[in-house]
C-alpha cells in the first residue's frame, strides 16, 4: 500500500454489475431508456447527426487527430470528456448485458482513440489539433487532466465489462506519461488540474492494474493542491497573462477550483460544485485505499457543510450561476438556482464512497435524495432532452427574457448543449445503478437502496444471493429473500431505515423482529443469524406525506412549505394548477391525499389538497394600494413528483408553497 506502514485499506469491494440484475417497475423504464434511446441518441449527437441540436464535434475531433479526416478542432477545450463518458456508459451496459452490436461500435471508437494517441502516451485532441506545443501550460483552465481522468474511467469500465485491454493500455501509457511530467522532483511540474477528476480515476486504474504508481500519483495531486506559491499564478505569469476563457480568472480565483487551501484544511464547500465533489470522491477513495484518517476527516467536515447548509431539498447543490458554484451557508434561492445535474451526480459519487468507508444511513439518504429527484429529473421521459440546471421555481416569462439573471434557467429540457457534460453523465450513472444498491463489508451485507432485482454477492469465500422486490418509491413494502450458498451460514444483513421514515417494522419469516437500539446501528437494522435458503425479510416503511420546512436562515423559503413522500420531493406545475403559482397558499390543516394515477407521467403517486388562491381578478388598486387583496378563494391543488415536471410542455413550476 501507498503511504506509511500504519495505513491499510478500509473500504468494501465493488459489486460487479454482472452480479446485479435489476428488475424494478420504477427503474426498469429508465435503464431500458438508457440502453435503447439515450446511448444511441447520444452517439448520434456526438457524431453531429441530431438535427436542430448544437453540434458536438467530439468524434470528428478524434478522427482528425488520428489522421483519418481533415479539419479543425471543434467544441470546448474539454470536448474529449463527452466521448469518454459515453464509452463509460456503454461499458456499464455491456457489463450488465452483452450487446455485440453496441460493443462493435465501441471497439471502433477505441481504435480511433488509440490512433490519436501520441508516441509518448499523450492523448488530447484539443492540444493535438489546436495548440500543439502548448500541452500542460495552462492547467488552471484547460482540463487536460480532467479529460485524461474521464478516459481512464471509461477504460477501466470497458476492461471490466469485456476483458479487452486496448483502451486500458492506452490510458496506462497516458498515466505513465502524466507521472513522468508531474511531481515535486527537479524537472517536473509541481501542479494539478483546474478541474478535479484525475484523482478518482487514478484510484480506479490502480484497483484494476495493481500498479501502486497510480495510487501514489492520485495522492500527489491531492496533496499538492493548495500549496503556496500558487502553481496557477506561476503558469499565468509564464504565459504572459494569457487566458483561455474570456473571464480569465480561474488562475487567480483559487477558491473557484478549491486550491485556496490544502485539501485537509478545507472546511466549507466553496467554488465550482462539480470540481469540489469530484475532488472529495477522490479524497474518499485515497482515504479508503491508504487508511489516511486526515483525508477522511476532511471529507466528513465538507460533507457536513454541504448537506446541512448548502443542499437543496431535491439533492441539488451549487446554488450560484456565477461559476456554477457553492455560495454561502443557507443561500438557497429557488428561481435563480443553478444546481447542475453533474453536481448531484458528483454528490452521489461522494456519498457512495463514504458509504464504503463508513456504512451510515446519512450517506445513503443523500444519495437516494439526489438520485430520485435531481438526477432522474435531469432527463425527460423520452430520453432525448436534458436539464443542465435544475430550478425549484420557474416562470417561463422570466426565462430568456430581458432579466438576464434567469438566462441559465430553462423551462423545458434541451436536446443537447455546446457544453454537454450532463447528458452522458446521467447515462453513465443510470447504466451503473447496480453498483449503488449493496455493499459488503466485514461479514455484513448492507442494503442501501430499495431497487428490485437479484444480486449475487461475495461474502468471504462464499456467495449469498438476494432477491429484492418492492413497489418503491410509491410504497414502503420491501421484501428480501436470502439464499446463502451454504445453508446455516452466519452473517449480518443490514437494511437501511431512511431518515424520512419515522415508523418502520420488520418481519423475519413472518414473525416480528424487534427494531431497537441494539438492532438499529447508524441507521441500519442489523439482523445477524445463521441464514437458511429461502429466509424472507420484510421491511415496512411508513410513507406519509411530509410537510417539509427549511432552516430559518434560508431566506427564500421563509413562510413556505414543501411536500415530500418517501424519497420523492413534490412540486406544483401549471399543467395541473394553472398559472400564477405564486398566488397559491397551502393551509396548515389541509388534508394531503396521496393516490396512484397510472395514466399520469408514466404512473405516479400524486398528492391533492384543498388550498387557497389570491382573488387577484378583483384587484383594483393599481400597482400599489393601501388596501389589501380582497381575500382568498378555494382551489384544489395537485402536486406531482419533482422529477417528472416539464414533461407536458412549458409552464410554471414551484416546489415551495406559501403556508397559512
Amino acid at each position: 500500500m501507498c503511504g506509511t506502514g500504519a495505513e491499510q485499506s478500509i473500504h468494501s469491494a465493488r459489486v460487479p454489475l454482472n452480479q446485479v440484475k435489476i428488475q424494478d417497475e420504477f427503474w426498469d423504464y429508465y435503464i431500458k431508456l438508457v440502453r435503447e434511446v439515450v446511448v444511441p441518441y447520444q452517439w448520434d449527437a456526438l457524431n453531429d447527426r441530431v438535427s436542430g441540436a448544437e453540434p458536438s464535434g467530439a468524434v470528428r475531433n478524434f478522427k482528425i487527430a488520428a489522421g483519418l479526416e481533415q479539419g479543425d478542432f471543434y467544441g470546448m477545450v474539454f470536448q474529449d470528456s463527452d466521448i469518454a463518458k459515453w464509452l463509460e456508459a456503454v461499458a456499464y451496459l455491456l457489463e450488465s448485458q452483452p450487446d455485440p452490436a453496441l460493443e462493435e461500435i465501441a471497439d471502433g471508437l477505441i481504435d480511433i482513440i488509440e490512433q490519436a494517441q501520441h508516441e509518448d502516451g499523450y492523448l488530447n485532441t484539443y492540444f493535438t489539433l489546436k495548440e500543439p506545443g502548448q500541452r500542460w501550460t495552462n492547467l488552471a483552465e484547460c482540463h487536460e487532466l480532467y479529460c485524461a481522468g474521464h478516459m481512464i474511467e471509461a477504460a477501466v469500465a470497458y476492461y471490466r465489462a469485456t476483458g479487452k485491454r486496448k483502451l486500458l493500455d492506452v490510458v496506462s501509457r497516458f498515466a505513465d506519461h502524466i507521472d513522468s511530467v508531474f511531481g515535486t522532483e527537479p524537472g517536473k511540474l509541481a501542479g494539478y488540474d483546474g478541474h478535479q477528476e484525475i484523482e478518482l480515476a487514478l484510484v480506479k486504474l490502480y484497483q484494476v492494474t495493481g500498479n501502486e504508481r497510480y495510487l501514489r500519483l492520485s495522492r500527489y495531486f491531492l496533496d499538492q493542491r493548495g500549496q503556496k506559491p500558487s502553481f496557477y499564478q506561476i503558469q499565468l505569469d509564464e504565459r504572459g497573462g494569457k487566458t483561455h476563457w474570456p473571464s480569465g480568472n480561474e488562475a487567480i480565483d483559487l477558491e473557484y477550483n478549491q486550491s485556496h487551501l490544502p485539501v485537509r484544511e478545507q472546511e466549507t464547500a466553496i467554488g465550482h460544485a462539480v470540481r469540489l465533489l469530484y475532488m472529495l470522491t477522490g479524497m474518499a477513495d485515497v482515504a479508503a485505499e491508504t487508511g489516511d484518517e486526515s483525508l477522511l476527516a476532511a471529507c466528513r467536515k465538507l460533507w457536513d457543510n454541504i448537506v446541512s447548509r448548502q443542499m437543496y431539498i431535491t439533492g441539488g447543490v451549487g446554488s450560484m450561476p456565477q461559476g456554477e458554484a457553492f455560495s454561502f451557508d443557507y443561500d438557497l434561492p429557488n428561481d435563480t438556482v443553478y444546481a447542475e445535474t453533474c453536481a448531484s451526480i458528483g454528490l452521489i459519487f461522494f456519498a457512495q464512497r463514504m458509504l464504503k468507508l463508513a456504512p451510515e444511513s446519512q450517506f445513503a439518504d443523500v444519495m437516494e435524495r439526489a438520485l430520485y429527484n435531481t438526477v432522474v429529473g435531469g432527463m425527460s421521459r423520452d430520453g432525448k432532452h436534458f436539464f443542465y440546471v435544475n430550478p425549484l421555481e420557474v416562470d417561463p416569462k422570466a426565462c430568456g427574457g430581458a432579466n438576464h439573471k434567469y438566462d441559465h434557467v430553462k423551462p423545458v429540457r434541451q436536446e443537447w448543449f455546446g457544453c454537454a457534460c450532463c447528458p452522458p453523465n446521467v447515462a453513465r450513472l443510470l447504466a451503473s445503478l447496480g453498483e449503488y444498491i449493496y455493499t459488503v463489508q466485514e461479514g455484513t451485507i448492507y442494503t442501501h437502496l430499495y431497487i428490485g432485482g437479484e444480486a449475487a454477492l461475495e461474502l468471504g469465500e462464499s456467495k449469498v444471493t438476494l432477491k429484492q422486490a418492492s413497489n418503491y418509491p410509491w410504497d414502503g413494502e420491501i421484501k428480501l429473500e436470502v439464499f446463502p450458498e451454504q445453508a446455516g451460514e452466519k452473517f449480518t444483513l443490514a437494511v437501511r431505515i431512511p431518515g424520512w421514515c419515522k415508523q418502520a417494522s420488520l418481519l423475519l419469516n413472518g414473525s416480528a423482529y424487534p427494531l431497537g437500539d441494539n438492532t438499529v446501528v447508524n441507521g441500519y437494522a442489523r439482523i445477524e443469524r445463521e441464514w437458511q435458503s429461502g429466509d424472507v425479510l420484510e421491511l415496512r416503511l411508513e410513507m406519509p406525506v411530509l410537510r417539509m420546512h427549511s432552516h430559518p436562515s434560508v431566506r427564500a423559503n421563509a413562510g413556505k412549505v414543501a411536500l415530500q413522500r418517501g424519497p420523492l420531493v413534490y412540486c406544483l406545475e401549471q399543467a395541473d394548477n394553472g398559472p400564477d403559482l405564486h398566488e397559491v397558499v397551502l393551509p396548515r390543516d389541509a388534508e394531503l391525499k396521496a393516490a396512484k394515477e397510472e395514466e399520469l407521467l408514466g404512473g405516479v403517486v400524486a398528492i391533492s389538497a384543498e388550498g387557497l388562491r389570491l382573488r387577484d381578478e378583483e384587484w383594483s388598486g393599481g400597482l400599489y394600494s393601501p388596501e389589501p387583496a380582497l381575500g382568498m378563494k378555494q382551489a384544489t391543488l395537485k402536486f406531482i413528483p419533482y422529477y417528472a415536471w416539464a414533461n407536458r410542455g412549458e409552464g410554471e413550476m414551484t416546489v415551495w408553497v406559501r403556508e397559512q
